[in-house]
């Protein structure tokens, strides 16, 4: 299943390879036009691949658990640490960073469910999205949800990347969010930060690789 997001450029890049390809026929030899053939068919190819959205079987006890963080992307854990959240939380947090690939599904999910309380997007530079500095010096989005019972305040930011030139956000402010359900899409290499609280048990650890809206990373009190 492809993205929706995928499709405006899949078409428009289809029809530059049809370009291309009709007119290399009355321009080059046949053996140069069937490697660029099997060249334009691997690269489009590729871009399907990367706009792939596989369906979810989300479980209704994942769901429900309110207490339940899970991982907002598809990707690596780039680091687990301790730092101050300056721009909604204002205290002490643990940051969860989440690295993906081209080769990973680029669709973002609800971490947890609950009302949405702050969303703001922050335009930026395009630095490589494991640089430290990337986090609050790249484009981003920051969207903080407050858990229905806990009354939890879970803040998360979508990051662009050296490749990735546009952030889709679907979130918005007062929305009632499902945990797992889609929030956004991030284009190419890039990368989401989850902010929780001091005393939330981890279960997962630095280089472990994650499925969005799947893989349990964390326990709130």
């Amino acid at each position: 299943m492809i993205h929706k997001e995928g499709f405006p450029f899949l078409i428009y890049l289809l029809i530059l390879i049809l370009i291309g390809i009709f007119i290399s026929i009355f321009i080059f030899s046949r053996v140069f036009n069937l490697f660029l053939i099997f060249f334009l068919i691997i690269f489009y190819a590729f871009f399907l691949f990367f706009f792939r959205n596989p369906k979810k079987n989300l479980s209704k006890k994942k769901i429900k658990n309110d207490n339940e963080v899970i991982s907002p992307s598809d990707g690596k854990i780039l680091e687990i640490k301790k730092i101050f959240e300056s721009e909604f939380l204002q205290k002490n947090c643990i940051c969860i960073s989440i690295f993906m690939s081209p080769f990973d599904v680029h669709v973002n999910r609800f971490p947890v469910s609950g009302k949405i309380i702050y969303v703001r997007y922050h335009p930026g530079k395009y630095w490589l999205a494991w640089n430290k500095k990337s986090s609050l010096n790249n484009e981003r989005t920051t969207t903080v949800i407050e858990t229905i019972n806990t009354k939890k305040k879970i803040l998360f930011r979508q990051i662009a990347g050296f490749l990735a030139r546009r952030i889709i956000i679907y979130a918005k402010k007062n929305y009632l969010a499902k945990k797992g359900e889609e929030f956004g899409f991030i284009k190419f290499g890039s990368r989401i930060d989850i902010y929780l609280p001091l005393n939330s048990i981890i279960f997962i650890k630095k280089g472990e690789k994650v499925i969005g809206g799947e893989t349990i990373i964390s326990m709130i009190p």
